[in-house]
């Protein structure tokens, strides 16, 4: 074997597989959509988001930090250059709402959670 048929054999073992490529697609449009619902959500004052954020104790500010991030990395993930720092970026602020789910207003991190392993799985396969 030739050193280029050596390269095209590792740079083919790298590639994901078309099947997985369109899947990871999926979940990267489906999870900016639901990003950019919830930080549009906080940067819109809607009602739930205000409460919310006051049941947190640190002043609205952080409620449009925390909405900015969510449509920061949203928009991040639609382009194949950004999307695994998008990921990364949700994937810290879904960590925080796991924590402030837990530990400051309660209510169900299931949500979060959610949201996490889907930041954390098109970060992960896009890191490739």
């Amino acid at each position: 074997m030739s050193v280029n048929s050596d390269l095209a054999i590792a740079q083919e073992t790298t590639k994901p597989s078309k099947a997985l490529n369109l899947t990871i697609w999926g979940v990267q449009i489906l999870t900016a959509l639901a990003f950019l619902a919830a930080g549009g959500s906080k940067l819109s004052s809607a009602p739930a988001a205000v409460d919310m954020f006051e049941k947190i104790g640190f002043g609205q500010w952080l409620r449009y930090v925390t909405g900015s991030f969510e449509v920061i990395g949203a928009v991040l993930l639609l382009f194949p250059r950004t999307a695994e720092l998008g990921g990364w970026l949700l994937a810290m602020v879904m960590l925080a709402a796991i924590g402030t789910h837990l530990f400051v207003i309660g209510g169900s991190p299931i949500p979060a959670i959610a949201l996490l392993v889907l930041a954390i799985t098109v970060a992960w396969n896009r890191s490739r």
